[in-house]
């Protein structure tokens, strides 16, 4: 029984820690090949789009954050949108969502998506039944029509076990650095565990399919996931290194020289404290 309870339990679970050190030198190598995804990106106008859902601490943002902490914000755009406005509300319940859509170049990461409507929206009675039915039931299509426009869509789900998202949520409590982190929303999700754990299971079958299947991203190892994460990703684009060559910086124009040192006697300098 123990075993059985044990096999069950997160992948990652089953590999030692990674050191920082290897955590970084592997980092740093995805970093680069992202660099050179960025060009090919640019160079052939595609468009792509990828979504992070999973548990409240999963470590989303942790993932979001080292793909595009060493590309431009203006060709990998995040998007994490807020409650819906009363306008909002009002609208086509897909149509917040477009408006952020790529154009060419351009790769958007959703922080959470519309399936707010098959987690969160379904678990808290956000949406009626007959919402939450229709959305599970046109959202292949939806999806299945972003492809035949051209844009590339790839869906990530992020699961952390129990007793790992407990440990997150009560560093957040006692690190003044994360308490922010920890919403209404995320203490409702940790007493209703087993309301979002059908959500996600009802929300898998209905929208994983061949087209726009669902990749899973076992997260109780942070350095683990973001690495096996990010290193997946850049294996479903075919991309070549378009990167341009090696700038010459060549030499300074010297004619107009003058001193130019700022004066920290006239100007308002910041005070020195490090």
């Amino acid at each position: 029984m123990n075993k059985k309870k044990k096999d069950k339990k997160n992948l990652s679970d089953k590999q030692p820690k990674l050191s920082n050190k290897e955590y970084e030198a592997e980092m740093t190598k995805l970093h680069a090949e992202l660099v050179k995804l960025q060009y090919w990106v640019q160079a052939k106008g595609l468009r792509i789009i990828v979504l992070f859902e999973g548990r409240d601490a999963a470590g989303k943002g942790g993932v979001i954050k080292r793909i595009t902490e060493r590309v431009s914000p203006r060709v990998f755009r995040v998007v994490a949108l807020p409650t819906p406005s009363e306008r909002e509300k009002t609208q086509m319940y897909l149509q917040r969502y477009i408006q952020h859509f790529p154009a060419a170049g351009e790769v958007i990461i959703f922080d959470r998506s519309w399936y707010n409507r098959a987690g969160v929206e379904r678990v808290m009675g956000f949406c009626t039944k007959k919402e939450y039915v229709n959305f599970l039931q046109h959202v292949p299509r939806f999806e299945h029509f972003i492809q035949e426009t051209g844009i590339m869509l790839i869906k990530y789900w992020l699961d952390t076990s129990i007793e790992e998202q407990e440990k997150r949520f009560k560093q957040r409590i006692n690190d003044p650095r994360k308490i922010w982190k920890l919403s209404p929303m995320d203490v409702e999700s940790y007493r209703r565990w087993y309301d979002y754990s059908r959500a996600r299971d009802d929300m898998l079958i209905a929208t994983d399919n061949e087209d726009s299947p669902w990749y899973i991203v076992p997260a109780d190892d942070k350095k683990r996931a973001r690495l096996n994460c990010i290193s997946h990703f850049l294996s479903l684009i075919p991309y070549e290194d378009v990167t341009p060559e090696k700038v010459e910086l060549g030499d300074r124009n010297m004619e107009n020289q003058y001193d130019d040192v700022l004066s920290t006697e006239k100007l308002h300098f910041i005070p020195q404290k490090y």
